[in-house]
């Protein structure tokens, strides 16, 4: 990532306001909407924003511009979501419409995943994984390949069956899983470069319950031979650690209830000390906006995200990075950068250590490999981040540590071109569907497709 185009948002504050319904012809002015993304880091670079309400708007708004990239709900931390000419906001896109076998459901992409999941819990569904936030849209964390947590879980890309989208000049795709095999797998996890994601069909199962407990001081050397075992503790598992004294504070453990999620847990758990009050994943913080703990049973929208759709979630004001790394060379990876505890910790809020099962997307994180993903939460110190990034990511480039694509890394279109062995499959797909590249942005250009 180019260091000015990182530090042109610093001033800028996370007080960003919802943004005011438009019509796909019409556009934000800058006294009207915060151009920042969610936390104040990044400040976009146009103040002209439509915010259509059907894909007949989405058609229009495409077709009267020469460049743009689709907006969700602004969590990314660096620029892949920017133009110099035009965003398209996807929040007024949040139609569900279950089909009436209940296998899947078909949603407009700006809904938020807190908002769907409710809906779906009503009528007796679930998704199978969501992320530690559940205030991001289904658009927007598909296409970056977000994620939850879990042994056997893939992220939140992995539930889509079809995906449909407005291309450069206007015209509406759909590619499925069953009709169009290898450009699907192309087209799920596509950073907003085929075009704007109108609608996505995800996969359903029925509704569950689930429990969450968390455990205290959990030493780093029972990684080394109990990795598996530890993560593999829950439906979903999330260690928290600030790189001190060789040990997690927190281990975070939820439980389906049809998997003995209810039963009541052992005081100890590798060393580690059952928690007796709520916490939160950053010391020192209130537990307020964290989703119910101590064993307390609720359905699987509650305790899969880490925090409460209606608080604000984690620190607020931060930066964030992530790496995923194979899962069988995780816990070297996890030594490796504890090597760095010194230099990391003065910056850090958490690091929080969380599983994704492998996948055939061609760009998702997880491609191919069972992964573990080392997720930093900075204090909103961009320069300090920026200093202390190329030193993590040298420690884990042994171990082909690929960056979410929406966080923010260092790591140039040549580093990253090495780690996904599609990429090039990728690059021919997005001139498929955008030759003249009006959806390429100077993100894509310098992490994605130089060409």
């Amino acid at each position: 990532m180019d260091k000015r185009e990182f530090l042109k948002g610093t001033a800028a504050t996370a007080a960003a306001m919802m943004m005011t319904p438009l019509t796909a012809t019409e556009a934000f002015a800058d006294d009207q909407v915060p151009r920042t993304n969610w936390s104040g880091n990044y400040h976009y670079s146009t103040s002209k924003v439509f915010q259509p309400e059907s894909v007949p708007d989405v058609q229009d708004a495409v077709r009267s511009v020469t460049a743009v990239r689709a907006l969700g709900t602004r969590h990314s931390f660096n620029g892949i979501a920017d133009s110099q000419v035009a965003q398209i906001s996807t929040l007024k896109l949040k139609d569900v419409a279950i089909a009436p076998d209940g296998r899947t459901v078909t949603v407009g992409s700006g809904i938020r995943y807190g908002d769907l999941a409710a809906l779906l819990d009503a009528k007796g569904f679930a998704l199978h994984n969501l992320a530690s936030l559940p205030h991001i849209s289904v658009g927007g964390s598909v296409s970056t390949a977000t994620h939850g947590s879990g042994m056997r879980n893939g992220n939140l890309a992995t539930a889509v069956t079809a995906v449909e989208f407005v291309s450069a000049d206007g015209s509406v795709h759909t590619l499925s899983s069953d009709q169009d095999a290898d450009r699907f797998t192309g087209a799920v996890v596509a950073l907003g470069s085929l075009g704007v994601v109108t609608h996505l069909t995800l996969t359903l199962q029925p509704r569950f319950d689930m429990t969450q407990i968390v455990y205290q001081n959990l030493p780093f050397a029972k990684l080394e031979h109990h990795f598996a075992d530890i993560m593999g503790a829950g439906y979903s598992v999330s260690i928290f650690t600030d790189w001190q004294n060789g040990r997690a504070g927190e281990l975070w453990i939820k439980r389906r209830v049809d998997q003995g999620g209810a039963t009541t847990p052992p005081l100890t758990f590798y060393n580690a000390t059952l928690a007796t009050q709520k916490l939160h994943p950053i010391p020192g913080h209130p537990a307020e906006a964290c989703t119910d703990q101590l064993n307390i049973v609720g359905p699987w929208y509650e305790r899969l995200p880490h925090f409460k759709l209606n608080f604000t979630p984690s620190s607020g004001q931060e930066l964030q990075s992530e790496f995923l790394v194979p899962f069988d060379r995780a816990y070297d990876a996890v030594r490796a950068v504890e090597t760095l505890g010194d230099k990391i910790t003065p910056h850090l809020y958490i690091t929080e250590l969380r599983t994704i099962a492998a996948d055939d997307l061609w760009m998702s994180t997880a491609n191919n490999r069972p992964s573990l993903a080392i997720h930093f939460t900075w204090k909103l110190e961009s320069a300090a981040v920026l200093n202390v990034l190329p030193q993590i990511e040298a420690k884990l480039a042994p171990f082909q540590a690929r960056p979410h694509w929406g966080k923010v890394y260092v790591m140039n279109v040549a580093q990253i071109a090495a780690l996904y062995p599609r990429i090039n499959d990728f690059r021919t797909l997005i001139h498929q569907f955008d030759p003249k590249g009006k959806f390429r942005n100077q993100y894509i250009h310098e992490h994605v497709d130089p060409a």
